[in-house]
């Protein structure tokens, strides 16, 4: 049996590990230097997201600070740079290691000043500089009014146009909440003018609109003033001129079927509001009528009469009405025709007459004026 020659595999041995060490050191190399433009993008991506994070976002409110900013682009060069010394000094160091035998460790000298002078150091990561403009909003001429638009830095902006129409006033209308001296004012000029809108179409049954859209529109705003004026009229020293324009509501939504509710309180507020003044034309026939048209023709009557005897035209009409209703049509044509002579300008009277002769039972079944109220208004 031949014998084995220890000493030529050891020296075999050292041969082949130089030779593998050297492979593994380029392979590293190589690999690290691929990765170079990933770890450049990567320091200036980095660098740029700081670089804005430390812009200032703002000033105060008259002077606001526009700024461009974003890294120099030396100084992600000379980063790159660094980067790739680093990487290679690395590569090298693990080459030397690797061509040395196993289980031996490398031993260097300490180096004097000199030579640590001598020696490359990896210079530090320089911040990036910003780089870019500054641009500074200023405010652009003030008026009287405010910025004027049209002269300042906004000059491709439309001058904006305002245009009215249908413009109306309404009179102011301050009524006493209270019966006596000293007692707050209410405010009902909305009120009035609605009232006085609507009473034409609304304050006689049948109820006369133009459209449904205009009937559904008035009982709707009816139910909001109503409402709106009850705390008033509920309270037991409540004036007369506050239950006066309560009962007329109340009435008209009796007119529009808004339910029995407004049939009582319209019939209540009148009455005491006959109470407070018993010479007012308007409340005996208010009272009258409410009562005349809902089927009491005698009860209502002495209240019609005495608002025809304080000189209140509405009344007769409605004594003309409650005897039609009564299988008195000679007397109510008769009525209708004398007030037609004392009232000749009275366009409505004469409609009136027509109806009558016609063999018509309701006086005020007529086209009523036109109105327009808003809804939600």
């Amino acid at each position: 049996m031949k014998a084995i020659n220890h000493s030529s595999l050891s020296t075999d041995s050292y041969t082949k590990a130089p030779k593998f060490a050297t492979l593994t050191a380029l392979a590293a190399a190589c690999a690290m230097m691929l990765s170079v433009p990933v770890n450049a993008a990567e320091t200036d991506s980095t660098a740029s997201a700081s670089t804005i994070a430390a812009v200032p976002s703002a000033m105060d409110s008259s002077r606001r600070v526009i700024r461009l900013a974003k890294p120099n682009a030396n100084a992600a060069a000379s980063t790159a740079q660094t980067d790739v010394a680093a990487n290679m000094a690395t590569a090298n160091s693990t080459q030397q290691n690797n061509a040395l035998p196993t289980g031996t460790q490398q031993s260097q000298p300490p180096l004097n000043a000199a030579q640590s002078a001598a020696v490359p150091q990896a210079p530090a990561v320089a911040t990036p500089e910003l780089t870019g403009t500054t641009r500074v909003y200023e405010r652009g001429p003030m008026t009287a009014t405010g910025i004027d638009l049209r002269g300042g830095q906004l000059s491709n902006i439309p001058t904006p146009q305002v245009q009215l129409s249908s413009v109306s006033f309404v009179p102011t209308v301050l009524v006493p909440q209270q019966q006596g001296l000293g007692t707050d004012k209410l405010d009902v000029s909305l009120l009035d003018d609605f009232i006085e809108d609507v009473s034409p179409n609304a304050r006689h049954y049948p109820p006369n609109f133009p459209n449904r859209s205009q009937r559904h529109y008035t009982r709707e705003k009816i139910k909001v003033l109503t409402e709106w004026i009850e705390p008033y009229a509920q309270s037991p020293n409540a004036s007369y001129d506050v239950l006066l324009r309560a009962a007329k509501l109340n009435g008209m939504g009796r007119n529009l079927d808004l339910g029995s509710d407004y049939t009582v309180r319209g019939g209540k507020y009148v009455d005491r509001a006959i109470k407070i003044k018993s010479d007012s034309g308007e409340a005996n026939f208010l009272y009258g009528m409410m009562l005349s048209e809902g089927g009491g023709f005698k009860e209502g009557q002495k209240y019609l009469d005495r608002a025809v005897s304080l000189g209140y035209t509405e009344a007769e009409q409605s004594l003309a009405q409650s005897d039609l209703l009564s299988d008195r049509r000679d007397n109510a044509l008769e009525r209708l025709r004398r007030l037609e002579q004392q009232v000749p300008n009275n366009a409505v009277i004469r409609q009136q007459i027509k109806l009558v002769e016609d063999g018509k039972f309701y006086i005020w079944d007529i086209p009523a004026p036109d109105i327009d109220v808003k809804p939600g208004a």
